[in-house]
């Protein structure tokens, strides 16, 4: 079992968070924002701020860099490809999106759980195929 490739890592988990980042726009940022509007007028709040939205997206690259961290680290146990990342991916997906928002959103009623629902399983899309891509260009030193 070799050495982590930093640069590789850093490289594949930067695509990984671009990738995601761009899945969740599509999802959470064109399809799903009447949903997010609506829900966030009822507490008298205006939709997300290009801040918020800025913050959300640097979040996403954090999670590409854990997603492909997590491959590297079970790439060795499961050996490198597309199964593996998938692996990771939903590993990502669990700790990211489908805990703290069931956790967040749901539980305490905060948002619908047909918005819950749609943005935890977009999420699923996102953190996998993210973690795809970015997995796809690392490489053992």
């Amino acid at each position: 079992m070799g050495k982590i490739n930093i640069g590789r890592l850093i490289l594949g988990g930067i695509v990984a968070g671009v990738v995601a980042d761009l899945l969740d726009y599509l999802v959470d940022g064109i399809w799903l924002a009447p949903m997010w509007n609506n829900q966030l007028a009822t507490w008298g709040r205006p939709p997300f701020s290009s801040s918020q939205v800025a913050w959300f997206w640097a979040f996403g690259i954090v999670i590409g860099l854990v997603a492909i961290w997590i491959y590297a680290g079970i790439r060795p146990r499961f050996g490198p490809g597309v199964k593996t990342a998938i692996y990771a991916g939903v590993a990502v997906w669990i700790v990211s999106a489908l805990v703290p928002n069931f956790a967040f959103m749901w539980v305490p009623h905060f948002f619908s759980g047909h918005l819950t629902g749609y943005t935890t399983i977009g999420g699923l899309f996102e953190s996998v195929i993210g973690t795809i891509a970015g997995a796809a260009l690392y490489k053992e030193e």
